[in-house]
């Protein structure tokens, strides 16, 4: 199954029909646009694409818009705190596009070290991609690859306020359910995975 959000909304494509969502049976990529439609009006705020196949139409999918990719991290450091950027009034994690030439490896630090002002960060695992669309005078798809990462230093985290970052902090464990209340569908998913593991 893949998961990809559309602001508060989820598109999932699956072998199957689920009673949760407002099916559509794959035939042809007209049904991405139908299935976005549904979801920017309100019609449905979960709609599940299925088919027996589902691999190749997530490919159509992803070939059929433009496709950003970015990456970043869930970042901990020594007392078992976690790395949180506060953006457009929402919770959220470091993150950015990925460059030309650049590795997601590569992407996650660099992003990490821009919009929080630290360094010696050190990569420890891949842990999922997320997915979600947005409308800038076209569909886009934009990936996220997240890895776990390590901090141990004593910087103190500074905000990228040119990238609307208005704060950066760490956070205890036990704070992150209330920080997820006001976050977005993606790193609600990105941290209960997460959090799982632990």
């Amino acid at each position: 199954m893949y998961k990809v959000f559309f602001n508060e909304s989820l598109l999932t494509f699956r072998n199957q029909s689920t009673s949760e969502a407002k099916n559509i049976l794959f035939q042809n990529e007209s049904q991405f646009d139908e299935a976005f439609h549904l979801l920017s009006s309100n019609t449905a705020n979960f709609v599940n694409i299925f088919s027996d196949d589902i691999k190749a139409v997530w490919a159509k999918f992803l070939h059929n818009y433009k496709h950003i990719k970015a990456a970043g991290g869930i970042v901990r450091n020594p007392d078992d705190e976690f790395l949180f950027i506060h953006r457009l009034g929402k919770w959220d994690l470091p993150k950015g596009k990925m460059e030309e030439g650049e590795t997601k490896e590569e992407s996650a630090i660099r992003e990490i070290e821009e919009e929080c002002s630290i360094t010696n960060l050190e990569l420890k695992q891949f842990l999922m991609p997320t997915y979600h669309i947005y409308f800038l005078k076209e569909y886009i798809i934009k990936e996220t690859f997240w890895f776990e990462v390590f901090y141990n230093g004593n910087e103190l985290p500074i905000p990228q306020q040119e990238e609307g970052i208005e704060f950066v902090g760490w956070k205890k464990k036990d704070e992150i359910p209330q920080l997820l209340k006001n976050s977005y569908p993606n790193i609600q998913l990105l941290l209960d995975n997460y959090l799982d593991l632990l």
